[in-house]
């Protein structure tokens, strides 16, 4: 019987973003095959994790924009051995540090107070909504990022040759004129 290879544990975190990182992911469409072949899916957001698992490579989207995601994206780094901000939003803050320009208390009340009908309280932060930052923040101001995949969404292309580079132990790299 011959030797069984070890596949590699693989994650994605969806922090403050839209999804459409994700949604680029799952647009890899037959090439999702070949990644389930050499991967296992230990943590995402369409599968039920309680505690973040020790992994070799963690794809996180969106931006760190409250206490949760602040604690997370902690976790997340302690337990991945490669950690790619994926997208955009986790590269420069982009759409969800748009608040920035505002002070935080200001942006709660007007969505909460100014356009509500019925005002049932700005939430400061309870075991329902977490407590939103002061000020946005890219994922590599928070923790220490080995690769940056930059898109707005990055290209399913992209994102399997990354993930095939990586994989394979090499550097990944990809086509600068599109990202320069």
């Amino acid at each position: 019987m011959g030797a069984v290879s070890k596949k590699a544990r693989l994650a994605t975190v969806w922090l403050g973003g839209c999804s459409g990182c994700h949604m680029s992911f799952l647009d890899m469409d037959e090439r999702l095959l070949d990644l389930a072949q050499r991967v296992e899916l230990c943590a995402s957001p369409i599968t039920d994790y309680k505690d973040f698992p020790e992994v070799d490579i963690t794809l996180v989207e969106g931006a760190v924009a409250n206490e949760e995601h602040l604690e997370h994206i902690q976790k997340v780094r302690e337990r991945t051995r490669i950690l790619v901000s994926f997208g955009d939003c986790a590269v420069t803050g982009n759409v969800t540090a748009m608040r920035n320009a505002f002070n935080v208390n200001d942006v709660l009340d007007r969505a909460y107070r100014e356009n509500s009908t019925t005002v049932v309280g700005i939430p400061v932060g309870n075991d329902v909504v977490p407590k939103v930052l002061d000020q946005v923040r890219p994922v590599h101001e928070v923790v220490k990022v080995d690769y940056f995949l930059q898109g707005c969404p990055p290209s399913a292309d992209d994102i399997y040759k990354l993930l095939v580079d990586l994989l394979a132990g090499r550097e990944p790299v990809l086509d600068e004129r599109r990202f320069g």
